[in-house]
């Protein structure tokens, strides 16, 4: 085979892998979109061509399933996650990068090992500690879970971007007379502002998604969206209408945030702890 046939031929392959790769991720998303607007019959007939309805986004908003409470729920736990979250791993982020403490390493590692550990090992003690302290079904206490996940990983990343600026800036700043707080204010947090809003994302992401735990620690005041889709069975079987217009509810925020900061998000995706 000529060197242009070898050619053609592994364009072509790299062609068709990316065009199977793109339709198995897309067909799915397609279907739950679609399905979300279909009606009851529709779905289970498999139709392509059907007339778009929005009763199922009525439904799911009306009694018993009232998502619109559960939407709320996720919200104000993320948002709340993220600025609890975001500050404390970003001061812990700069004492690691810039002070050199006795099992600094150690310390670190061990924070970081905490990602590494099953959620499923920590549902029983946390359900246990937030029965004894009467927090069950409250949003601090999915704050609190969501915390112990997403500050670990905050941390890891903040600290990869404040390591890459030049210490030469601090000492300079500090030469001038600005305290520690206002080096921090001034400098390192402008120029680790890619990380800032990377990490902030993650935080997102996983808070927004996270559902065993708020499945066991709640069970009506605070329910969560994730939770919420399992509410839509019936006599008749799941109702996958319904569930599929909370998914596109579920996956709304995260379209709308990635479109909105996607050139941050791949900006700090390519030069912080992430790459």
């Amino acid at each position: 085979m000529s060197t242009s046939h070898q050619s053609r031929f592994f364009g072509f392959t790299q062609s068709l892998l990316i065009f199977l790769t793109a339709a198995a991720i897309l067909i799915p998303i397609y279907w739950m979109i679609a399905a979300g607007f279909k009606s009851y019959a529709d779905v289970f007939q498999a139709r392509w061509l059907f007339i778009p309805t929005l009763d199922n986004f009525r439904t799911i908003m009306e009694p018993p399933y009232e998502i619109h409470k559960k939407l709320l729920n996720s919200l104000l736990v993320a948002l709340a996650t993220i600025a609890i979250a975001i500050p404390i791993a970003t001061m812990s982020a700069y004492s690691f990068s810039r002070f050199r403490l006795r099992g600094e390493k150690s310390l670190f590692m061990a924070i970081i090992a905490t990602q590494f550990v099953p959620s499923v090992i920590l549902v029983l003690p946390f359900f246990i500690l937030f029965r004894d302290i009467g927090l069950l079904d409250t949003k601090l206490a999915l704050i609190l879970v969501n915390l112990s996940f997403v500050t670990p990983y905050a941390i890891w990343m903040i600290k990869g971007f404040i390591d890459a600026i030049p210490l030469d800036t601090e000492e300079a700043a500090m030469i001038d007379g600005s305290t520690r707080l206002e080096v921090i204010k001034n400098i390192v947090i402008p120029m680790a502002a890619p990380g800032l809003i990377t990490a902030s994302i993650f935080c997102f992401i996983i808070s927004w998604n996270e559902f065993l735990l708020a499945l066991i620690v709640t069970s009506k005041d605070a329910l969560t969206l994730p939770v919420g889709l399992a509410m839509f069975s019936a006599e008749e079987g799941d109702l996958w209408q319904l569930i599929s217009a909370t998914g596109v509810l579920i996956m709304l925020p995260m379209f709308v945030l990635g479109l909105v900061i996607q050139k941050h998000f791949i900006q700090g995706s390519t030069s912080g702890a992430v790459r």
